[in-house]
């Protein structure tokens, strides 16, 4: 018989899921989370779930908060379940189905007032982020954008904070004025250095109010950088049916994951943290070189394949790694541009660690699509793609792989797929993209004017010859033979 998820439901829940090892009612709150997302519930919070069924730090519990329309859409299915989300993992052997209850609230969105009253709350010691790549107000080169319109309000009415990060300011301003230490601000977003940019964030926020304040924030509040691993994708009412059918629990919004997940923190926290490391999180004095990897390797191989796979019709991440020309497209690239150009990584093969993201991709169950892969491009290229282009060139290397997954991009933007039929864009820079990737059929520098996304990568001649060749070649000739001309070496001019 199926049970509606609840607290008072969790035996039922027992009978097809693990169910916590803890009472939830012996948690407290130590944790502030903004953007209570699939990826939080899949990565932090299972790590938190983890630890507490050890019986250590109970007093780490989450209180989710958050800013935007998805965040109440969020918070009105888990309030209906008690915060209680159920995890499925899944492998190629193996479907597994855990209920976590590491959270125990989530504050009312749109309410500032109530988010910064908990800010203010002297347990709470951690305040942690999974914003997107794009909630954090920054250009191409990673640099804080202090005059979106958005920043700019909330510097003008600091005490009204609608931002992530002016929500902060006033959580850390109020604390000081009541002699009550600051939190920890943690990122666990897919973004490089992202403890340095969320302090940029953050101090540059309370710079347009009160610069002294500012410069206490970047001198007494932790931001440590983080690696985040664990592909998580969108859920739908395949996944909420899935769970109901084959495991008997109706959860409004469950999440589905890989069995593989990592994350490697920087040791800095301004007021203490949980005993992660008893639960698998590595603590380093340095995280950049894992970081390095996997926001090259792995989320660069993601932006690679995205594009060629939607222009080729292609739905499902696992079914792109199965079509011959893509899977050897991504590690043609990985191998000739991308691994080349990563640093070293402590006790880390990184040809292994391709092996292992190649298996991950192919892993049918988790059923990603390539339109969440593709979604948000203006942000995730500047990151995850357009740094390896502009090392290779520093280095005097050749970008033909790299400029291709840039034309790949600009010719998904044209908005027909190789068969013509319509694309649906999810970015919120859709409109001029679109519009300058079909200039760019004739004209392809048209694509390359955009300085917060291409930077100093549109200004070497060698990416926009290689760039022009790419999307001129994918125009006459399609997706599918450019990609071969590219394995056969006979793409580059």
């Amino acid at each position: 018989m199926t049970c509606k998820l609840s607290l008072a439901t969790l035996s039922d829940a027992a009978r097809t899921a693990a169910i916590p090892g803890y009472d939830r009612a012996s948690l407290k709150a130590g944790i502030v989370h903004f953007g209570v997302g699939n990826f939080h519930r899949a990565h932090q919070a299972i790590y938190l779930d983890d630890l507490f069924n050890t019986g250590a730090d109970h007093d780490w519990a989450i209180v989710g908060a958050g800013v935007l329309p998805s965040d109440a859409a969020m918070r009105e299915k888990l309030v209906a379940q008690d915060f209680l989300t159920t995890v499925v993992e899944q492998d190629n052997n193996k479907t597994a189905a855990r209920v976590t209850a590491p959270m125990i609230d989530i504050l009312p969105v749109g309410d500032p007032a109530a988010i910064i009253a908990r800010l203010v709350d002297p347990e709470i010691r951690i305040v942690s982020l999974t914003i997107t790549e794009g909630g954090y107000f920054i250009d191409a080169s990673g640099t804080f954008n202090p005059a979106h319109p958005d920043i700019a309000a909330d510097g003008h009415s600091p005490d009204a904070p609608k931002t992530v990060f002016g929500l902060i300011v006033a959580g850390l301003k109020a604390r000081k004025a009541k002699g009550i230490g600051p939190f920890t601000v943690m990122s666990c977003d897919n973004i490089p250095h992202n403890g340095t940019v969320t302090a940029n964030a953050v101090v540059g926020t309370a710079a347009l109010s009160d610069p002294g304040f500012a410069e206490w924030i970047r001198e007494n509040v932790a931001f440590p950088n983080a690696m985040v691993d664990r592909i998580t994708p969108a859920t739908g009412q395949r996944e909420i049916d899935f769970l109901r059918d084959n495991f008997e629990i109706e959860d409004n919004w469950p999440v589905y994951c890989e069995e593989f997940k990592q994350w490697v923190l920087e040791d800095k926290f301004t007021a203490g943290r949980p005993a992660l490391e008893k639960v698998g999180v590595t603590f380093v004095p340095d995280v950049t070189p894992y970081e390095h990897m996997k926001i090259r390797i792995l989320n660069g191989g993601h932006a690679a394949i995205a594009y060629p796979a939607a222009l080729m019709d292609i739905h499902f991440v696992h079914d792109s790694m199965e079509d011959p020309l893509i899977r050897a497209f991504l590690a043609k690239l990985e191998k000739d541009e991308i691994i080349p150009i990563v640093p070293p990584v402590p006790n880390t093969s990184l040809t292994d660690y391709f092996a292992l993201i190649e298996h991950r991709l192919l892993n049918p169950k988790i059923a990603d699509t390539i339109p969440r892969l593709a979604q948000d491009g203006s942000n995730r290229q500047p990151k995850f793609i357009l740094p390896s282009t502009l090392d290779n060139l520093s280095q005097g290397r050749d970008i033909v792989g790299l400029a291709l997954v840039s034309a790949l991009w600009c010719r998904y933007f044209a908005g027909k797929t190789d068969s013509g039929k319509d694309i649906v864009f999810n970015d919120a820079s859709a409109d001029r993209l679109h519009a300058a990737a079909v200039k760019a059929k004739d004209d392809p520098s048209a694509f390359l004017v955009f300085d917060d996304i291409f930077g100093e990568v549109a200004k070497s001649d060698l990416f926009r010859k290689r760039f022009a060749h790419a999307l001129k070649t994918l125009w006459e000739k399609g997706t599918r033979e450019t990609l071969q001309l590219y394995l056969d070496g006979k793409l580059a001019v």
